[in-house]
């Protein structure tokens, strides 16, 4: 049983351990996204429009759990590079639908090596990586699968 002075150690907090290995896991992420153009979060926003598309930016925001205010600037990026249309729907001129260009669609067939070379670099396998991110479930607001 831990004593009340260990409780408050770095190492033994549950925030330490979840904000430092988030960091770390994005850093791997950055350089298997970089050769598709993506930031991790912009590679967040790209797959939940694969999954879905064209979407609404609100519906789009509360799935990713970001502010509209915080995707907003992503989406305009992405739009920039082409991987993305903003349109107001036709309407309802205060929904901004977000859809994906031919050059979005086609970048997925390139970020199906992603997951693979994401767990070869954490050295996990495929039914590591769900033990580990349905356990993180209750954390994240979902229900594990």
């Amino acid at each position: 049983m831990p004593s009340a002075d260990d409780l408050l150690k770095l190492d033994d907090q549950l925030c330490f351990a979840l904000v430092t290995a988030a960091r770390n896991v994005v850093g791997i992420y950055r350089p298997i996204l970089e050769p598709l153009g993506l930031t991790h979060p912009q590679y967040l926003v790209m797959l939940a429009l694969w999954e879905e598309s064209p979407r609404p930016l609100g519906a789009l925001a509360g799935d990713l759990a970001m502010e509209p205010a915080t995707l907003s600037p992503l989406v305009k990026r992405l739009e920039t590079q082409g991987l993305v249309t903003r349109a107001r729907r036709r309407g309802d001129e205060r929904v901004l639908d977000i859809g994906l260009t031919d050059a979005g669609r086609a970048l997925r067939s390139d970020a199906l090596q992603v997951p693979e070379r994401v767990m070869a670099a954490v050295g996990m396998t495929v039914g590591e990586v769900e033990a580990l991110r349905d356990g993180l479930a209750p954390f994240a607001g979902r229900r594990p699968r």
